[in-house]
C-alpha cells in the first residue's frame, strides 16, 4: 500500500501487546516495518514531507475526539484494521491521492440533542461512533453511515450542522 508506512503511537510501547501486534499487522500488509511517531502527530506535516506516506492511527475503546484533526485536514481514512478487541487502526492517506471506495462513511456533525433529531436519525441512516460535548451545549459527533446525502438531509432538516466526511472504509 505504501513505500512509507507510519504508525502513530501515543501510548507507551514497552510491553504493549497492541503496539507489537500493530507493527506486525502493518508489516504483513506492506512488507515493511513502519516508522513510528511517538510524539504529537501533525498529519499535514507528515504528508508534506512524504506524499507516499500512509499513517496508521490507533483508536482504542476509550478514545474520544481522535477524529477532530481530520476535519478539513490533509488526510482521510480509507480503511479500518481490527488489531484486537481494544484497538483498531485507521489507515490515513493524503486527501488528494485518496481513492474512497468503502461503503462505511465517517461523517461528522455538530448537533443539538433533541427528540426531533433522534426521531429522524435512525440506525439505517447512521450510527454514532463518538460524541463530545461542547461548552456551547452542542455535541460534536462522528457517525458511520452509508449514504452521505441522506445523512446531510437529516442533519440539516433538524437544524444541525454537517461538518464533513473524514473518510470511508
Amino acid at each position: 500500500m505504501s513505500k512509507n508506512p507510519i504508525l502513530y503511537w501515543p501510548h507507551k510501547t514497552n510491553g504493549n501487546s497492541d503496539y507489537q501486534l500493530s507493527r506486525k499487522v502493518i508489516n504483513g500488509i506492506t512488507g515493511l516495518m513502519p516508522d513510528v511517531i511517538l510524539d504529537d502527530l501533525d498529519i499535514a506535516a507528515v504528508f508534506e514531507e512524504n506524499k507516499d506516506a500512509v499513517i496508521y492511527y490507533p483508536v482504542f475503546c476509550e478514545s474520544t475526539g481522535w477524529w477532530g484533526e481530520l476535519l478539513g485536514g490533509d488526510g482521510v481514512i480509507v480503511e479500518k484494521i481490527i488489531v484486537s478487541p481494544e484497538c483498531q487502526l485507521m489507515v490515513i492517506v493524503p486527501s488528494e491521492t485518496a481513492k474512497l471506495q468503502g461503503k462505511n462513511q465517517l461523517l461528522a456533525a455538530e448537533i443539538r440533542p433533541s427528540s426531533g433529531f433522534f426521531k429522524k436519525m435512525n440506525s439505517s441512516i447512521a450510527t454514532v461512533s463518538d460524541m463530545l460535548a461542547t461548552d456551547a451545549g452542542t455535541i460534536l459527533a462522528l457517525f458511520s453511515g452509508k449514504n452521505q446525502n441522506q445523512f446531510i438531509n437529516v442533519i440539516e432538516s433538524t437544524g444541525n450542522s454537517f461538518l464533513g466526511c473524514i473518510g470511508q472504509y
